[in-house]
Parts: structure tokens; C-alpha cells; sequence
């Protein structure tokens, strides 16, 4: 619950000061304008992979390939949050472009060229989605702190890998993936939590 709340408090402070054309629009040109007049190889290569391994078509696949893992664990509580964490992730970010109706950077020689809305990233929400939930489960599945730790940190390198991918591409301005980070951690909250509740009330009865 707490931390339903505080991301959705992130969220929100974010969504109104972009709404606001407050001090953060102001910074979001300036960082978007500075990576476009300093993009160079290999690094727009890689980051051009990165995104592409984290579009849809990558998800899906990522997604499957954690379905199968999960089911083949026989973690099926896992497997159903993954289920509603990830598709319903991207449905809501969909639902918020629509809503905010954000414009995406413009430059003159731009690296990507988009018609969606911007805000905030979808890119960014799937791979916080994903990878958040995979670190909860290993967290929990594997005892060793060492394992612990290594997963955070790896989950949460991707996830920023991700995240800058779509700034330093133009895809996105700073806050749209800071918004998109805050909006998956709250709704990674309300999934696991409502899984959790749901696994104790069924091994409750059945005790």
C-alpha cells in the first residue's frame, strides 16, 4: 500500500507539472535536444536494439518466455500476476497517451519518427512492468542474498537501459519515462498484492 502510494503520488506530481508547462517541460527540451546534437555510434545502435527488444513484439516474446519458465515452476500465483501485471501495463499506459495527449520531441534530423503521444513511455512502462515482477519472484523464489541483490541490481539496470534508450533516441522526454516508472511500480502494487491476497483467502480455506 505504501508503495501504491508514493508512485502514484510520483505519478501524479509528474502528470501535473507536464500539464503545467512547469520548470520540468523546460529541462525535458534541453536534455532531448542535447542528446539528438550528440548522438554517435555504436551507442545509437544499441540503443535502436534496446528499444527494439523492448517493443511490443519483443515483450511478447519476453513475456512468453517467463510464462513458460513460471509455469514450468509450477508457480502459478507468479504466473497469473504476470498475466494481469504486463498486458494490463501497457493497456493502461495506452489509456493514459490517450488521455495526457502529450506531443513527442521534435528536431530537425530526428533518430525515430512516432505518431502516438508521448506521455508517458510505453517502452519504459512494459519494461518496468516485466522486470519488476521478475525481480519480486526471484526475491522471494531464491533465498541467497548475493542472488537477491544481483537481481535487483539487474532488473533495475535494464529497466533504466530502457528508459534512457527512449530519451536518448527521441522518442521520449525525461519526464515521460520517469512518469512511465512511477505509473508501472504502482500498478506492479495492486496486481502482486491482489494475487497475494487472493493465494492466502484460497490456502486459507484450504487448511
Amino acid at each position: 500500500m505504501a508503495l501504491l502510494l508514493v508512485s502514484g503520488l510520483v505519478f501524479h506530481e509528474l502528470a501535473e507539472a507536464v500539464m503545467g508547462q512547469d520548470a520540468i517541460t523546460v529541462l525535458d527540451v534541453q536534455v532531448a535536444h542535447w542528446f539528438n546534437a550528440h548522438a554517435f555510434e555504436p551507442l545509437t545502435s544499441l540503443m535502436y536494439a534496446v528499444s527494439a527488444v523492448h517493443s511490443v513484439a519483443g515483450m511478447i516474446v519476453l513475456f512468453c518466455g517467463l510464462a513458460w519458465y513460471l509455469w514450468r515452476a509450477q508457480a502459478r500465483y507468479w504466473l497469473l500476476a504476470l498475466a494481469f501485471a504486463v498486458p494490463g501495463g501497457m493497456v493502461l499506459n495506452v489509456a493514459l497517451k490517450f488521455f495526457f495527449q502529450r506531443a513527442r520531441p521534435v528536431f530537425e534530423e530526428p533518430l525515430v519518427t512516432l505518431a502516438t503521444y508521448s506521455f508517458p513511455s510505453g517502452h519504459t512502462t512494459a519494461a518496468t512492468c516485466f522486470y519488476g515482477l521478475l525481480a519480486s519472484y526471484l526475491v522471494i523464489a531464491r533465498p541467497a542474498w548475493n542472488v537477491r541483490l544481483g537481481t535487483v541490481a539487474g532488473c533495475l539496470m535494464m529497466v533504466l537501459l530502457v528508459a534512457f534508450s527512449r530519451v536518448y533516441l527521441g522518442a521520449h522526454y525525461v519526464s515521460d519515462v520517469l512518469a512511465a516508472m512511477a505509473e508501472s511500480v504502482a500498478w506492479l502494487a495492486v496486481c502482486i498484492t491482489a494475487i497475494s491476497t487472493l493465494r492466502r483467502r484460497r490456502e486459507g480455506k484450504t487448511v
